[in-house]
């Protein structure tokens, strides 16, 4: 019976292959089995056995500045809802990574490396088993002692502690930004992700490349000395019980006001009025359904709040805050800068109402994304401020609402939020501005570099990469196709089918090849030639003009060099003198990717010339054509 069932596993397997084979798009064998099993369906929706696990997290973490030896104990059930029996469990030690005998992707200094992750006690279902701390390894391998049937769950309680490393411009997401300033993120023990395509996430955790979370809920006490404060992913449950009236009553004030509310200003830090006094406060926060929880704690850092209307139908607000030092003068318009870029991403693009219920923007040194949580730099120039969180606000949605691998897809990630990032920055500084500053940032490094990792296709796993091919794949290459598609499909059109598609798969993990159905099923288009040129082959943006022709000499030939499907514009002069401006979307190189034409209108030609705007064109010398003068 078991060989009959296998066999017909097998067989469907390869029916389901060959019948996706005219798609054109190349699937994976551990992606064809899952659409092939039924929990993702061609036509872009989860499929009708989709499924995923859950944890929910109880979490205590205690810190005590200026130690930065951090204590946990956390209670976990984790629920098995996938079809498979599970023998093991695999558990993520992220912090592992600042151990001396982790692999990581670039050189650190010597500050940044401690013991990692040492774990106290680990309870399974009421029984205490011993546990050998790991080196070297961000995830450890957990034997049950009862197998995990699908729809059981099994109870875990664990005790564990870590040293924290500075955080500071010598780089790191996490660690002590001060003596008493503490950012602190991946610093629990977790369950990884169980999935249809791959079963157990054991992807390394080498720095450079990201995360991917299951949606838990959580909730998160942090014990902390009086006259701390404590910033969390979450919503603070008891702000009465760690704050003195005045300042509960602000911050409740913040959540529906329009105005900057400064909460707690460094004077009154200062003077230590901010808290309730006893020894120690413990701060409750609460959220369910996210991927991730983080944290920061400071005595010194000022607190400003605010909130803006994320989604205007429902007239929802987000609590937007802010945590700064006093000499990141920048900092003091955060608040605004962040509900700006809340306002504008809810409403334009990615133009799907804010998934929280708040964000808190901390001065620290990464520049990096949490749920809720924003770990930013202090910049001289406010524009750059403004940006940096304009981005990384923009993850809130791509990684973490929809569920993404960002260790194998990081362009589902940084590339989508990179291509909104261009069109927010157009928003605050004009389209002139911010595609140069695009340019400068995203483009050039690559599409101008004869690098042997350049070309590479951004399908390609990003766990199987490192170094600019990753990065190159990651941001600037993945967002010049997806502008490309936006100016393809025209804006609204755009807009129609990134909302379906946020709406499909927020809240559940989904994969490139959701998103390349859901766009093809939602427009009722075949766009798999331009998914397969941008994604899956080998290019690079080269065109030019390779002469003019029809008896009159009034239309173009273009070549596509590079190979990538690039919208360009042709700058055209006409024998008369006059001139025009002529727009070719990605669809110019639907039929032919390697030759064009433009029939132009039956008006001889002076010159033209190929404008490719931030689709920076390897080869420029040939992108300009002009008639010989006469005589």
């Amino acid at each position: 019976m078991a060989m009959k069932t296998r066999f017909i596993s097998l067989l469907s397997l390869l029916l389901f292959v060959a019948s996706i084979s005219a798609q054109q798009l190349y699937m994976p064998r551990g992606v064809a089995k899952a659409f092939a099993n039924g929990t993702r369906s061609m036509d872009g929706k989860p499929g009708p056995k989709y499924w995923q696990n859950k944890g929910v997290y109880n979490i205590t973490l205690t810190v005590a500045p200026p130690s930065r030896t951090i204590r946990g104990s956390e209670e976990i059930r984790y629920t098995n809802n996938s079809p498979d029996t599970l023998d093991k469990l695999v558990l993520r030690l992220e912090l592992n990574s600042h151990q001396p005998e982790a692999p990581r992707e670039d050189p650190v200094a010597t500050e940044y490396l401690t013991t990692g992750v040492h774990i106290d006690e680990y309870t399974e279902n009421g029984k205490t088993k011993p546990w050998t701390d790991l080196k070297g390894l961000t995830f450890a391998t957990v034997m049950l002692d009862k197998k995990l049937a699908p729809g059981s769950y099994v109870d875990m309680k664990i005790k564990w502690h870590v040293d924290l490393a500075p955080h500071n411009e010598n780089g790191g997401r996490e660690g002590a930004i001060d003596d008493t300033t503490f950012f602190i993120a991946y610093f629990y023990p977790r369950v990884a992700v169980y999935d249809d395509t791959s079963g157990w996430d054991v992807t390394p955790f080498t720095e450079g490349h990201e995360f991917y979370n299951d949606f838990n809920d959580y909730t998160l006490q942090v014990v902390a000395p009086r006259n701390f404060i404590v910033w969390a992913t979450g919503d603070l449950q008891n702000a009465g019980e760690v704050l003195q009236p005045k300042f509960a009553e602000r911050l409740q004030r913040s959540m529906t006001s329009n105005d900057i509310i400064h909460v707690a200003t460094l004077k009154e830090l200062s003077d230590k009025v901010v808290t309730q006094q006893s020894d120690t406060l413990t701060w409750r926060f609460k959220t369910d359904h996210i991927s991730d929880v983080a944290l920061a704690v400071s005595d010194h850092y000022i607190w400003d709040a605010g909130s803006v209307v994320v989604d205007k139908a429902a007239n929802r607000r987000a609590s937007v805050q802010a945590a700064y030092d006093e000499k990141s003068k920048d900092f003091e318009k955060m608040v605004e800068y962040a509900k700006h870029a809340l306002d504008w991403e809810s409403n334009n693009f990615p133009g799907t109402p804010y998934p929280f219920s708040k964000t808190t923007v901390v001065r620290g040194w990464a520049d990096m994304e949490y749920p809720m949580m924003v770990n930013d730099s202090s910049q001289p120039d406010p524009n750059f401020t403004r940006f940096i969180v304009e981005h990384e606000i923009l993850h809130s949605w791509f990684p973490f609402h929809m569920g993404i691998n960002e260790r194998r897809y990081a362009f589902m990630d940084e590339g989508w939020t990179t291509a909104f990032e261009n069109l927010i920055v157009s928003a605050d500084l004009g389209k002139p501005a911010a595609d140069q500053m695009f340019k400068g940032f995203r483009v050039r490094s690559w599409a101008l570099s004869n690098a042997v990792d350049t070309d590479l296709p951004i399908i390609t796993p990003a766990d199987a990469m490192a170094g600019m091919g990753y990065r190159n794949n990651e941001y600037g290459k993945p967002a010049v196709a997806y502008l490309a598609l936006k100016d393809m499909l025209g804006d609204a059109e755009f807009k129609r089918i990134l909302t379906e598609f946020i709406g499909r798969w927020n809240g559940k993990h989904t994969l490139p090849w959701d998103m390349f159905n859901t766009f093809n099923n939602v427009s009722g288009k075949d766009l798999n030639w331009f998914f397969r040129n941008w994604f899956f082959e080998s290019h690079y943006m080269d065109v030019g003009v390779a002469g003019v022709i029809g008896s009159d000499g009034s239309g173009v030939s273009i070549k596509n060099t590079g190979g990538f499907a690039v919208p360009f514009d042709l700058v055209v002069e006409y024998a008369d003198g006059k001139t025009e401006r002529v727009h070719m979307t990605s669809s110019f190189w639907e039929k032919d990717q390697t030759r064009g034409t433009w029939n132009g209108n039956g008006r001889p030609l002076k010159s033209v010339t190929i404008d490719t705007g931030i689709y920076m064109d390897a080869n420029d010398t040939d992108n300009k054509w002009a008639a010989k003068p006469e005589g």
